[in-house]
């Protein structure tokens, strides 16, 4: 392709596209970051932020893509040598999980066949099992970005309460934030990590750790190196409105931005568009007669759906054959699903027609990858969206 005309289709599960009122913001002229301006903007950015993650207790914002964030939330609460369990649900579960082993952690890790969430009766039998109280913290990702499944966090904080360990539960919620029902303090989350670029509406560059006072408590005492992550320095800072070292000043105008397109729509209306658009897009692809990678209904992503295509299908073909004729980035599958599968993103600054593009571009370039379908998606996916 050498032109395209019109926009870009931008349909990865992140980064998303980022609407236009948030690209305005962040053109304003920077400010000083230790002056009263900018000290008003952090005062107000550290408490608005706080009911996206559901909690009223600090959210500590790092200039960092999500990567940053697992860091944060892993040397802030341990110490060398503990143990963390893990689960592997996917791609970047398995990335969190190696970081924790590179940083001195022992991981017990759950092996998982990536179509699954993590499970709440397997976290109630290790911790069970640990009568010698060795794990210091639990580890899951809440919506895998890499698979489209979801883990159930407030199941999974049952299971803790009911075998009676105190261990920290760590939730990954960087494709669900914004995006997803989520709630860091009904739910008992120590640490929710989270990252800009995905239901946040904005470029990557900015994470953030929401902190129970559990976890507040025990980083007191925790031993892990840390510098650039200590929440000790920042929380301080933050007291204030101000940070301990230069913050993405310009990133957070568009912040300030996307959390008034967050209120005005309403926390419980972004979830309920999520989920519809979701419904759709899993009844197009049952059409065309292709298969969900996700298997239990309970653990459908509302963010994203990972498209599992026949054996003998490249599904990078496919998603090469889709950007070319259509202009249209989709997901590539990674790690073990490299070519078995293409993912669909529709978070963020989404809506009907959007979707109805996305999957009228991925019906017309299945049919030119000769990919043989059922029927039409598109037509499944538009009675659904019809329906309310």
């Amino acid at each position: 392709m050498t032109y395209a005309a019109g926009r870009h289709f931008l349909q990865i599960p992140g980064p998303t596209n980022v609407p236009d009122s948030v690209l305005r913001a962040m053109s304003a002229a920077t400010i000083d970051h230790r002056g009263p301006d900018f000290q008003a903007l952090g005062t107000e950015l550290l408490r608005d932020v706080r009911p996206v993650f559901g909690t009223t207790g600090p959210v500590v914002m790092y200039p960092a893509t999500g990567t940053g964030a697992w860091e944060a939330a892993l040397v802030n609460t341990l110490n060398p040598g503990e143990t963390v369990l893990c689960f592997e649900t996917g791609h970047f579960a398995t990335l969190w999980q190696e970081m924790a082993g590179r940083l001195g952690l022992r991981v017990d890790l759950v092996p998982g066949d990536w179509r699954h969430g993590a499970d709440p009766a397997v976290v109630a039998e290790r911790l069970a099992a640990d009568t010698g109280r060795r794990i210091a913290a639990v580890c899951v990702v809440h919506n895998e970005t890499s698979t489209g499944v979801t883990s159930r966090v407030a199941e999974i904080r049952a299971a803790m309460d009911a075998a009676d360990h105190p261990a920290l539960l760590l939730v990954d919620t960087i494709s669900s934030l914004g995006s997803m029902d989520y709630r860091h303090d009904e739910w008992g989350v120590d640490v929710t990590v989270a990252g800009s670029q995905k239901g946040l509406m904005l470029p990557p560059g900015m994470s953030f750790n929401a902190i129970s006072a559990k976890a507040l408590e025990r980083s007191r005492t925790a031993t892990m190196p840390r510098t650039f992550w200590d929440w000790g320095p920042m929380l301080a800072a933050n007291e204030r409105g101000f940070f301990p070292y230069t913050p993405n000043t310009n990133l957070m105008y568009g912040l300030k931005e996307a959390l008034r397109l967050l209120h005005d729509e309403g926390l419980e209306n972004v979830f309920a568009r999520h989920t519809r658009h979701a419904e759709a897009t899993r009844a197009a692809v049952r059409a065309w007669g292709l298969e969900v990678l996700a298997l239990d209904e309970r653990e459908f992503s509302s963010a994203l759906t990972a498209v599992l295509v026949p054996d003998d299908v490249d599904a990078d073909k496919v998603r090469a054959v889709i950007l070319d004729r259509f202009d249209m980035s989709l997901g590539a599958g990674l790690g073990r699903l490299a070519g078995r599968i293409f993912r669909i993103g529709h978070l963020g600054a989404f809506n009907d027609l959007t979707l109805a593009g996305t999957l009228a571009g991925v019906q017309m370039g299945l049919g030119l990858a000769g990919v043989p379908v059922a029927g039409s998606g598109l037509d499944a996916a538009l009675e659904r969206l019809q329906t309310d």
